[in-house]
């Protein structure tokens, strides 16, 4: 018979309660004890029911411990988890049951625990252990929210599928849930959780979370009582995330956040410290919240004090820097009014990682350890006396550096852009740049780019530093297909901005293909019934290996045939084909600074036209030459995120020339009309003209003002000048040189909102006026700045709020000739719904203005278009950056005899520049 000695039952939710608001426990701990003991009558020794207390439980040697009960784990790994071993003295009963009752506990796996006396031999105890585990989630269902947030609050909370389900699990999705939309300014939302068994699986619990989120509590007044110097706006503009009702403000909704309404009752006091007022001080504030209306009122009553001015600043403990230079960076003199705030930013201003303040001062040149602090020494009435205390401490050193958390990128190319270097100096300006360098190798989320301080040691003046990086996919791929030009267009373009080329032969690096040297390669296929394009890159950011010399080369090849855009016929007999090819270094510098990149290419472009008259050129057979040199200077400093800039500048200035061939090829460009080579002659069967007269094959021919064909014999002078001709040879080796300049400025705002200001200038010119400046190479002007296919190396400039290339100059017959001069103007406010790596998602409104002009003796930078708009940017890493534009054109198109402005136009952004 089973002797039953011991049992010993535990509802083991041992997590902490995470509800700090209500501040009480939702976890409670249930043991029972209950002690037995059965007399058989094979003990005589022992009467019938006799109890033993607990303590004066008998020793055993534990024999052997079995679980029972259904249980998906293994069974062996259950009783390592309690701290039983076999051969143990235990106490029956005694401390070893009940510690190894908590230790099960602790898993939060189990619901019940209990132990059983199985048999007894001797001096030898078995055990049995009955465990019941607790139920697993098998899914969730989220209902009172919009289905794009379910997914979020799922992940938020880890709701796995196979989740243990215990209170606590319940308690902090319930919290996490309330405390979500109350910051929100949903401040009654209620959440219940009920759990129902799955019947089509064992031990497997449904969730389903209802969310009532109720209405957005507001703030229907914010009143300040006591200010005298500061008006109430004045204070409400102080506080930044605490705000009252206001229809006409879009992009601070009014909501209230008890920890952030704290932190602008600070700003609020911050207010009068930048003012002069000290000792400014709440005396009290309220909260009432109306039921009725569900709106809350603030009142904050101000006691100001008096206003105080700046003594004399004395600095103490500075070795390294004279008074003169820390005065220079503080900027306060005596005499000005108070200012707390403006003093602790000279000091060390916390909002600005690279900021001129004198912390950054002693922090760029070594001294990780150093300690500046203001001290008010002594007041006088209105004046405010300070010594700015100054502890140097040791210089330190950056001792080991390493990159953590790339697990396709290869190591030397995030450690070749590092500027903190083993055995340098300390830099923290040399620490934030590296951050930046590498945010902008795009391969990693900037966002999440952390630099970690480790093993800190001042006594040594040694530092590690341990930068935490977390990857991102920065291969995309373009797949389009659409209906323009009177056929289908289709587009496939892959793009791989992590390639490595040493390991393509590489069998084990396709994964799917060799990744994390850096490199970039580009395959875009593009065309319809029509056209075909071709084109591959590859760039090398640091060429040779040793210094920051990115080569770059494409090729491509495209083909267009003529194409009737009303019967949508396509005559392949007549073609123009284009080959490209080009070849490019770009050099960081160092002089200015190390911003400055000079970068160098030469191209070649070879034009083939092949019976293919069209308004385009004056001739239809034929070939053109484009052997160009391109030469630019830039300096870029943008933020960190290449996707969404914060701070920052982008300056580039750029020629692109060709050789002077009219200089040295002898030819008379002005005269070529005149020349017998270049005039007009009959092609056909021997015949008449016009007039009568006998019209033989070869003779020179010309064409009066009403039509009519005249021959002129072998009198080629008086014969008609062939443009085509002319033309060909005027183009047959392009000659010109075009000048281009760009200046980009981003400055934030407030918080994350970004100014983006633009100006851009392009001009393209002659050598040779007579031969006259060439119709490859131009500037068409308007819409979304996309170019399709370009026939004859033209640039597409974005001016939103108008057609695609409507603000390009026209010929007589309203033929599109292109600019060779253009100017645009561009102001952006930026704001950031998410700059998550999975997708990064701004929205944007934006004013512009440009013009394009096909002289320069046209050229009028203050006759402009103007434009303004909205619209909508989405980056995802596998599909490069997606938007939509909706502008206003305020102005009328060229040539048109409304003269009315243009209207809305909507753009679509597909992969430009950002």
């Amino acid at each position: 018979m089973r002797l039953l000695l011991v049992i010993k039952k535990e509802n083991v939710d041992l997590e902490k309660p995470v509800n700090k608001l209500n501040n009480f426990l939702v976890l409670q701990k249930r043991i029972q004890i209950v002690l037995t003991l059965l007399l058989l009558g094979s003990f005589s020794q022992i009467k019938a029911q006799e109890r033993v207390p607990f303590d004066q439980g008998k020793k055993y040697i534990l024999a052997k411990v079995s679980v029972v009960g259904k249980i998906s784990f293994n069974e062996q790994t259950v009783v390592t988890f309690s701290g039983l071993q076999k051969g143990q003295e235990i106490t029956v009963p005694g401390e070893e049951i009940s510690g190894a009752i908590k230790k099960l506990g602790k898993l939060g796996l189990f619901d019940e625990i209990a132990f059983y006396v199985n048999k007894i031999e001797n001096d030898s105890i078995y055990l049995d252990l009955d465990i019941v585990e607790l139920p697993k989630l098998n899914e969730v269902k989220i209902v009172g929210v919009k289905k794009s947030k379910i997914e979020g609050l799922i992940k938020d909370n880890n709701l796995t599928k196979n989740k243990i389900v215990n209170e606590n699990l319940i308690t902090t999705t319930k919290n996490y849930i309330e405390n979500k939309y109350k910051k929100e300014g949903f401040y009654n939302t209620k959440v219940t959780i009920t759990n129902t068994p799955d019947t089509t699986a064992g031990n497997q619990v449904n969730m389903l979370v209802r969310i009532d989120k109720g209405d957005k509590v507001k703030i229907s007044s914010i009143d300040f009582t006591g200010n005298k110097q500061l008006t109430d706006s004045q204070l409400r503009g102080a506080m930044k995330d605490t705000k009252q009702k206001n229809v006409f403000r879009v992009l601070k909704a009014s909501k209230f956040i008890p920890e952030k309404y704290k932190t602008d009752l600070e700003k609020v006091i911050a207010a009068y410290k930048e003012k002069g007022y000290r000792d400014a001080r709440i005396i009290y504030d309220s909260v009432t919240y109306n039921k009725e209306k569900n709106m809350l009122a603030i009142k904050i009553n101000m006691e100001e004090g008096n206003k105080y001015y700046f003594g004399n600043i004395k600095f103490l403990g500075n070795t390294v820097y004279s008074d003169r230079t820390l005065n220079g960076f503080l900027g306060i003199k005596k005499g000005d009014t108070y200012n707390g705030v403006l003093l602790e930013k000279r000091i060390a201003d916390n909002t600005k990682p690279d900021a001129e303040d004198i912390t950054n001062l002693y922090q760029n040149n070594g001294y990780l350890f150093s300690k500046i602090n203001s001290v008010e020494v002594r007041t006088v009435n209105d004046t405010i006396d300070f010594e700015i205390r100054v502890t140097e401490g040791p210089i330190a050193y950056f001792n080991k550096i390493y990159v953590t958390g790339n697990d396709k990128t290869n190591d030397h190319v995030i450690y070749r852009e590092l500027r903190t270097k083993p055995g340098e100096k300390y830099s923290k300006e040399q620490l934030v740049r590296t951050i930046r360098e590498i945010g902008q190798l795009g391969f990693f989320d900037p966002e999440a780019i952390k630099p970690e301080f480790r093993n800190v040691d001042a006594g040594a003046g040694t530092v590690d530093i341990e930068y935490q990086v977390v990857e991102k996919g920065s291969s995309q791929v373009e797949l389009q297909g659409g209906y323009g030009g009177g056929g289908f267009i289709g587009t496939l373009g892959l793009s791989f901005n992590n390639f490595s080329a040493r390991n393509m032969f590489k069998k084990e690096a396709y994964k799917p293909l060799p990744m994390g040297d850096g490199q970039k390669v580009s395959l875009r296929l593009q065309g319809s019934t029509y056209f075909q394009t071709y084109s591959l890159s590859f760039s090398e950011p640091w060429f040779g290996g040793k210094k920051p010399v990115q080569f770059s080369s494409s090729i491509s090849y495209s083909t267009q045939y003529l194409n009737n855009y009303v019967t949508r016929d396509v005559d392949k007999s007549k073609s123009f084909n284009i080959f490209t090819v080009q070849v490019g270094l770009a050099k960081r510098l160092t002089v200015p600074d190390d911003y400055f990149v000079l970068s160098q290419s030469v191209s070649y472009q070879h034009y083939d036209l092949n019976n293919y008259n069209t308004g385009l050129f004056t001739f239809g057979n034929g070939a053109s030459r484009n052997l160009a040199y391109t030469i630019g200077l830039s300096r870029s400093n943008k933020g960190v995120n290449p996707i969404f800039p914060m701070y920052g500048s982008e300056f580039s200035i750029s020629a692109k020339v060709t050789p002077p061939y009219s200089l040295f090829n002898g030819i008379d460009y002005a005269d070529l009309p005149n020349q017998k080579e270049y005039k007009t002659q009959y092609t056909g069967a021997n015949g008449s003209d016009d007039f009568g007269q006998p019209l033989n094959n070869g003779d020179y021919i010309k064409t009066d003002s009403s039509g009519k064909v005249a021959s002129v014999g072998s009198d080629y002078a008086s014969a008609d000048t062939d443009q085509g001709k002319v033309d060909q040879k005027r183009y047959n080796w392009l000659e010109y040189y075009k000048v281009k300049f760009k200046a980009d400025w981003y400055t934030k705002v407030y918080g994350k909102l970004v100014l983006r200001t633009l100006t851009e200038f392009g001009f393209l010119g002659a050598y040779d006026q007579a031969r006259g400046v060439v119709p490859f190479e131009r500037f068409y002007l308007g819409g979304d700045g996309m170019a399709n296919y370009s026939m004859d190396g033209r640039e597409t400039i974005q001016l939103r709020g108008y057609p695609n290339n409507s603000l390009t100059p026209v010929n007589a017959a309203g033929e599109q000739i292109g600019a060779t001069i253009y100017n645009k103007f561009s102001m952006e406010l930026r704001y950031p719904i998410t700059l998550k790596s999975s997708a990064s998602i701004y929205a944007l409104t934006f004013l512009e203005a440009g013009s394009s002009y096909p002289t320069f003796k046209d050229y009028n930078p203050f006759d402009l278009s103007r434009s303004a708009g909205f619209g909508l940017r989405v980056f995802m890493p596998a599909f490069g950056l997606l938007g939509i534009d909706l502008g206003y054109g305020f102005d009328a198109l060229p040539g048109s005899v409304t003269n009315k402005a243009n209207g809305w136009e909507t753009h679509f952004i597909i992969g430009q520049q950002f």
